[in-house]
């Protein structure tokens, strides 16, 4: 790839996993790449993930979850935090349908509480401020939502109760 040293290299979807991690693992002993990780994007994949997470040495680990796919919440992410690995998470909006949840609806004069802007920012202060998370990585094709998505990254963040008062609002419930 033309880089002398790569920073991260998942086994993406757990495809041939211990061929890949052997592999990973040379390089990383070479020094031409500091961390090995696994990925995947669904929740029917948390059981095989949590079972590499316990049985693996891992630097990362990438999953879904989002404000409404929560199901790694209950097994991966204490596993994750207990086990010292770093979290990226994709699909932070739920492969764009929170926005479709929220069409028309104006951001909760509360928002303004943990900084959140826009409903982008809502949803991703959501996903970060789980105290396993390190980073999530958003989608996204527009310059616009690029700047909006960056924006999550500052300011304030909610807190335990606050996360589930936005949990609950989207939910329907509330």
């Amino acid at each position: 790839m033309g880089a002398g040293r790569m920073d991260l290299m998942q086994v993406h979807n757990l495809v041939d996993l211990k061929t890949q991690l052997a592999t990973l693992r040379t390089l990383k002993e070479a020094g031409r790449l500091r961390f090995v990780g696994v990925s995947h994007w669904q929740d029917s994949a948390h059981g095989d993930l949590e079972k590499v997470l316990r049985e693996e040495d891992l630097d990362f680990v990438q999953l879904n979850y989002s404000i409404v796919e929560r199901e790694a919440e209950k097994r991966l992410l204490p596993l994750a935090a207990e086990r010292r690995v770093a979290v990226l998470v994709n699909r932070p909006f739920a492969r764009g349908g929170l926005f479709d949840k929220v069409k028309g609806k104006p951001l909760p004069e509360w928002a303004a509480s943990f900084d959140a802007a826009s409903w982008g920012q809502f949803f991703l202060k959501f996903v970060v401020s789980h105290p396993a998370v390190t980073a999530a990585i958003p989608a996204t094709a527009k310059v616009a939502h690029l700047r909006d998505n960056m924006a999550a990254g500052f300011g304030r963040l909610p807190d335990t109760e606050t996360r589930e008062r936005m949990a609950v609002m989207l939910s329907g419930k509330d």
